[in-house]
C-alpha cells in the first residue's frame, strides 16, 4: 500500500495536469527511498523502478508500456490495471514471502551514484528529439514561477560546472 504522502502528491500531479509518468514517478521515488531507508532491498535499480510502476498502475496511474516491452512485462501491467478497477487486499502470505524475499537483496542499487548511471543509461536510448520534446511539455506544465526557479537552478548548475 502507497504512503499517503505519495497518494497525495499524486493527487496533486494529477489535479496539475502533469503526465501519467510524472505521477508514476511519485512511486518510484517511494519505492527507492523504501530502499534507503531500509525497509527493504532490490536486485537492481531496475527492479525498485519495475516495483514503483506496479504500485503506480494498481493505484490507478494510467502509465504505458513502453514500445520495447517484453511479453511478460506487458502482461504484468496488464494485470496491474485490471488490479486497479477490482481492489482486493492482498494476501497476507504473499505479501509476507515478498518481503522476506525482499529482505534478503542488497541496498546498493537505490545508492545515487547507481539510480544516476541508470537515468542516463535510459536516457540513452531515447533519440535527442524526443527527450527535447519531453522537456517542452514539461515545462508547459510547470507555470510562470516553476518555470522561472527551472532557469535560475540550471543557470546555477551552469556556473558551477564551468
Amino acid at each position: 500500500m502507497p504512503d499517503a504522502k505519495t497518494r497525495k502528491a499524486v493527487a496533486r500531479d494529477k489535479r496539475q495536469g502533469k503526465s501519467a509518468s510524472t505521477q508514476a514517478g511519485e512511486f518510484v521515488r517511494e519505492e527507492i527511498e523504501h530502499v534507503r531507508e531500509g525497509k527493504h532491498g532490490v536486485r537492481s535499480t531496475k527492479q525498485a523502478i519495475a516495483i514503483g510502476l506496479s504500485k503506480a498502475r494498481r493505484a490507478g496511474v494510467k502509465a504505458p508500456v513502453s514500445k520495447t516491452a517484453s511479453k511478460a512485462t506487458r502482461k504484468k501491467a496488464a494485470q496491474d490495471e485490471t488490479a486497479s478497477k477490482h481492489r482486493r487486499k492482498t494476501s497476507a502470505t504473499r505479501s509476507r514471502a515478498t518481503t522476506r524475499a525482499l529482505k534478503k537483496e542488497g541496498h546498493a542499487a537505490a545508492s545515487h551514484a547507481a539510480v544516476s548511471k541508470q537515468a542516463k543509461r535510459s536516457a540513452s536510448k531515447r533519440t535527442s528529439a524526443s527527450r527535447s520534446a519531453a522537456a517542452r511539455k514539461a515545462a508547459s506544465t510547470k507555470g510562470a514561477a516553476g518555470r522561472s526557479a527551472a532557469a535560475k537552478k540550471a543557470a546555477r548548475t551552469r556556473k558551477a560546472r564551468a
